[in-house]
């Protein structure tokens, strides 16, 4: 193998795939990339054996050829790299890399010992921004090891459209976005999710794998194999009690309170009357705290209570300007919807 590539391609294509390698292996050929050259073209791939990675840049090939190498260190390489050119070449059983006057050679394995998970075939395919329908979700994914399968998010499509789902049983955010047709329900791995490309993107999915595939890179990644609950379930749907709230005013009040909770008690309680909100938090070691805010409401008062980091984090998802509260009383769950269409945000009380 011999070639040349910019050192922006090279850093850009390593970078990206070098995202899914762990940094602490147990088997050495996991810590490495697949380099394949042909064609004009430099494909890299790394790979957890749950996610695979691979991204092209163009390139000019002298000799075709693979080799797997570090994946630290060929992208360390070309993030320092003097020159804007880096040469590879495969020689004595070592890659040497050259970049201006600097010169590396680095150890490799042999490309045949690098798995692969591309066999397969796909009962679905669509097309979709994906990273956006799971970004407003992704906050909820749990990482209780004991329920493994809440560690991703659920998607799968109804009538309404196409559903991204993430619980972790005491907030919740469903993301609803146009139809894509018809495909069995999938639970998307929590480190995938995070790789996902953003943009447009092919998406293919089938019993056991996702791919995903967009103009920078594929990604194909193992699903969670168990059985999301039925969170239909667990999504009020006779909250009458409707508050309407600034969502900068709530959440900066709520942190303002939340200075004298303590690591282990976060909870803020929420006295809700006619026009306003008074948040409240005491703190047996440090003192208590209260504010008030404006609010848009007209039935009967309600005392409820919200850990604080989940209101940051469920109204943190939400734009800035008006939210709604739907309720039914101080111990069960509050529906807030505003200004995300198509989001659905569920926050289960706690005791104050």
């Amino acid at each position: 193998m011999r070639l040349s590539i910019t050192r922006q391609d090279l850093a850009r294509v390593v970078g990206a795939v070098g995202k899914v390698v762990e940094s602490r292996n147990t088997i050495p050929i996991l810590s490495n990339l697949l380099l394949s050259a042909e064609d004009g073209q430099l494909q890299v791939t790394g790979t957890d054996l749950d996610i695979q990675a691979t991204a092209s840049a163009p390139a000019t090939i002298t000799e075709a050829g693979s080799i797997t190498v570090s994946a630290k260190m060929l992208g360390d390489i070309a993030r320092k790299a003097g020159n804007d050119i880096v040469e590879l070449s495969l020689a004595d059983g070592k890659l040497e890399v050259k970049s201006g006057r600097s010169k590396f050679s680095l150890n490799v394995l042999p490309a045949s010992d690098y798995p692969s998970l591309s066999a397969g075939t796909y009962d679905a395919e669509f097309e979709v921004d994906l990273a956006g329908l799971f970004a407003p979700v992704a906050f909820a994914i749990s990482n209780e090891e004991v329920r493994y399968y809440l560690n991703g998010i659920f998607l799968h499509s109804t009538e309404e459209g196409a559903v991204a789902v993430a619980t972790d049983g005491h907030r919740l955010a469903r993301n609803t976005i146009g139809s894509l047709g018809e495909f069995a329900g999938v639970i998307v791995p929590r480190k995938t999710v995070s790789l996902t490309p953003k943009g447009t993107v092919t998406v293919s999915v089938s019993e056991t794998k996702i791919k995903i595939v967009s103009p920078e890179m594929t990604l194909v990644s193992k699903l969670i194999d168990g059985t999301f609950p039925d969170y239909q379930r667990v999504i009020p749907v006779s909250n009458e009690n409707v508050v309407s709230v600034d969502r900068d005013a709530i959440l900066k009040a709520s942190e303002r309170v939340s200075t004298v909770s303590s690591e282990r008690g976060r909870a803020v309680k929420m006295s809700i009357a006619p026009g306003s909100i008074a948040l409240h938090v005491s703190n047996p070691d440090s003192g208590s705290a209260d504010d008030e805010i404006a609010a848009d409401y007209s039935g009967e008062p309600i005392d409820i209570g919200f850990n604080s980091l989940y209101v940051r984090d469920v109204f943190g998802t939400l734009p800035s300007g008006p939210v709604t509260l739907a309720l039914n009383d101080g111990g069960s769950p509050a529906l807030i919807t505003g200004g995300a269409e198509g989001l659905t945000l569920v926050l289960m009380p706690m005791r104050v």
